[in-house]
């Protein structure tokens, strides 16, 4: 597969992309409260600072893609956009958050500067184009149902639109009933398609539906899988995080202590700086 022209992406000032350090996108899976998002957002942006790694911050306001009725979504639209506009607003950090209907786009992106595509939904066109069409980056998780060589259509389809800035995240392919893998080679072969490459180490740890009414997950295997990642010459590290995971309201199983984002974040930027340009994708 020979690469194709190479977009970095722009996020105010952020940019991601070759020639650039490893950069972070995390935060809490579905906004639980106005206070706990500051406070997490608050201590990611003093890890991130420390580290000089360029951070965005990631959150939900409303998970529609959950195992049960009873499953925990977020706040909602209008209350979670609140919250996400008062992070901003409060620390000046870009943000991500996920749409899943057409109709949700202009009030995301009135808030954030990323939306996010999620991997169920990512073959749905007309959510691609006009999440492209929105005049925000595009951030599309590759579906657990393909292979990493069909997101070339799915970036086809982003840019008929125009729209260049785009992130392609991999999050493990199904394996199995209840069973993520994440297969490394994904993320070269993805970069060649001309795009930076994030790496979401938590939800590639999930075992979908492994507690029945809702989603388990082998947290203790997330700092693996992230230095693996950061081997092949990812782009930005992907972390579900949160201060109590063991009684988060949503994929707490796979979801990141706090306390130890500093210390994985040191040793993912050590193995990212040894990584080439040239050796980032397939020649």
């Amino acid at each position: 597969m020979n690469e194709k022209t190479f977009h970095n992406v722009t996020v105010g000032r952020v940019v991601i992309g070759r020639g650039q350090p490893l950069a972070l996108i995390a935060g809490c899976c579905a906004i639980e409260s106005r206070e706990r998002t500051l406070r997490i957002c608050e201590r990611l942006m003093a890890i991130a600072g420390d580290l000089g790694m360029p951070f965005i911050f990631k959150a939900s306001y409303d998970k529609a893609n959950r195992n049960s009725i009873k499953s925990y979504r977020g706040l909602g639209i209008e209350k979670g956009l609140s919250v996400l506009a008062d992070v901003r607003g409060r620390f000046g950090v870009p943000i991500l958050t996920d749409v899943h209907e057409i109709g949700q786009i202009k009030a995301a992106a009135a808030v954030a500067d990323i939306l996010q595509i999620p991997a169920f939904l990512c073959r749905q066109t007309d959510l691609a184009l006009a999440v492209a069409e929105s005049g925000r980056v595009v951030n599309v998780k590759k579906g657990q149902f393909l292979a990493p060589w069909d997101m070339k259509n799915v970036i086809g389809k982003i840019e008929s639109t125009g729209c260049r800035q785009i992130l392609l995240t991999e999050r493990g392919a199904s394996f199995g009933y209840n069973r993520l893998v994440s297969d490394m080679t994904a993320l070269p072969i993805m970069r060649a398609m001309g795009y930076p490459v994030v790496f979401d180490a938590t939800h590639s740890v999930q075992t979908p539906a492994g507690q029945g009414d809702c989603s388990g997950g082998a947290r203790e295997m997330i700092p693996f899988l992230a230095r693996a990642a950061c081997a092949t010459g990812i782009d930005a590290l992907f972390l579900e995080v949160h201060d109590d995971p063991d009684h988060a309201l949503c994929d707490g199983p796979n979801s990141l202590p706090l306390d130890q984002v500093a210390p994985l974040l040191r040793v993912c930027q050590t193995i990212d700086r040894l990584i080439p340009e040239d050796m980032r994708a397939l020649p």
